[in-house]
């Protein structure tokens, strides 16, 4: 089979992260992990490998943007064209652990991106992959933001979009799966990857999510985040983070973090590698068991948790490479303190969901990191697609009297 792709990309192949790195043709993906040395009990990821010798024009200077990158990216198809990235820098150090203000905090806010979350990134070349192989129909499973994000670049893309997902949903979500135009199918967690299975034997269908019990997801995917370790040199003008912590459910978005960064290393742009935090819900934490244990992957108990961006049960071997190699850290966070650190970045007009919040909680158990710079929290995606709370609100009269009373009983606002 072959495949028109006319692109400045110097993407050349596909390699797995199993032993020994085989390697594949760009294309087709391979959906199902590494043929060559995944087993029953253990599947290996691939990523994209690139002609990096070639790369000699990239920059990661102030002012660059993805096409400035394109060489370092897979190829993205002429009718994937939603604008993504182009995320800030908040600062948020003025409510960051004392010890870490001096050195700056920033959130790198994700629900900017057009459906308001991170997978906007990962879907741009999900979605390239799906049309340069001729698909009609893509498939995923979700409990979510890659559902949600799925919906809108295909929609874009002229493609028809089936969205396994769950009756517990929020109606946010299943809104706006609904409105742009895609079928979403309301079945139980552990029924949504045999449905997928079961679909993807149609003629046109093609899965843009995980299809292996150990998460190895589409190779093309985890090239996206790679944008981010980009965009964050660029606003710090070539300068290297000290640390960059990251919300973990499976590791794409991690380990697409570290390529990144490594890639610019690699190249010549920056000398090392920023230390990387994964942050877990304490009720699951895979990649922290797998970690502890020495081994490449690992199943927990599906512990109860409001985490639900990073509520995973099974680490994806990505995220055990990214620690690895960058001495990085593995922190679980309960909910109790995502729900704190929620509510302080709230005051910061920034409204992350409860995985995301996490994340800027687990600065509270570093005490240090390895080198000198601002640390980048990730900010993933907006908390408005989240369970709501029922809250009834009280009605009261509209004189001045009536409303200072009003105020002062409901939050304590003496006015």
């Amino acid at each position: 089979m072959t495949f028109d792709i006319q692109t400045p990309s110097l993407a050349t192949a596909q390699r797995s992260l199993g032993p020994g790195n085989p390697t594949y043709p760009l294309l087709p993906a391979q959906l199902s992990g590494c043929p060559k040395t995944s087993s029953e009990t253990m599947q290996f990821p691939l990523e994209v490998a690139y002609d990096y010798a070639s790369a000699t024009d990239v920059s990661f200077a102030r002012g660059t943007h993805w096409q400035d990158w394109q060489a370092i990216l897979p190829p993205r198809h002429p009718r994937a064209t939603m604008p993504v990235g182009g995320t800030p820098l908040v600062d948020v150090s003025s409510v960051a652990p004392p010890r870490f203000r001096e050195q700056k905090v920033f959130i790198k806010d994700e629900s900017r991106n057009p459906t308001w979350s991170h997978k906007d990134r990962l879907n741009t070349f999900t979605i390239s992959a799906a049309l340069y192989e001729g698909a009609t129909t893509i498939i995923v499973a979700s409990s979510g933001n890659h559902g949600i994000s799925a919906a809108a670049m295909a929609s874009r893309a002229g493609l028809d979009c089936i969205v396994l997902t769950m009756p517990e949903v929020s109606p946010v979500v299943r809104d706006m799966i609904l409105g742009y135009g895609a079928y979403p199918v309301f079945l139980p967690a552990d029924a949504r990857w045999p449905a997928m299975r079961a679909l993807k034997e149609l003629p046109g269908t093609y899965p843009v999510s995980n299809l292996t019990p150990v998460h190895t997801g589409h190779p093309w995917g985890p090239e996206g985040y790679k944008t981010m370790a980009y965009e964050i040199l660029a606003d710090l003008d070539g300068a290297t983070p000290a640390a960059v912590v990251v919300p973990t459910g499976y590791g794409e978005m991690l380990y697409g973090i570290y390529k990144g960064f490594n890639e610019a290393r690699l190249l010549g742009r920056i000398d090392r590698i920023p230390q990387l935090v994964s942050v877990e819900p304490a009720a699951r934490g895979p990649l922290h068991h797998a970690l502890r244990a020495n081994t490449p992957a690992t199943t927990v108990e599906a512990g109860p948790t409001i985490q639900s961006g990073t509520a995973v049960t099974v680490n994806g071997y990505r995220a055990v490479i990214a620690i690895r190699d960058s001495n990085g850290i593995p922190l679980l966070v309960t909910d109790d303190a995502a729900r704190a650190a929620h509510a302080v970045l709230a005051r910061q007009g920034l409204w992350q969901e409860y995985s995301s919040s996490a994340a800027f909680a687990a600065l509270d158990d570093i005490m240090a990191f390895d080198a000198d710079g601002p640390v980048v929290v990730i900010g993933c995606s907006t908390g408005l697609k989240e369970p709501a709370e029922p809250r009834p609100a009280a009605a009261t009269k509209p004189d001045l009297a009536s409303l200072r009373h009003y105020l002062k009983t409901e939050f304590g606002f003496d006015i």
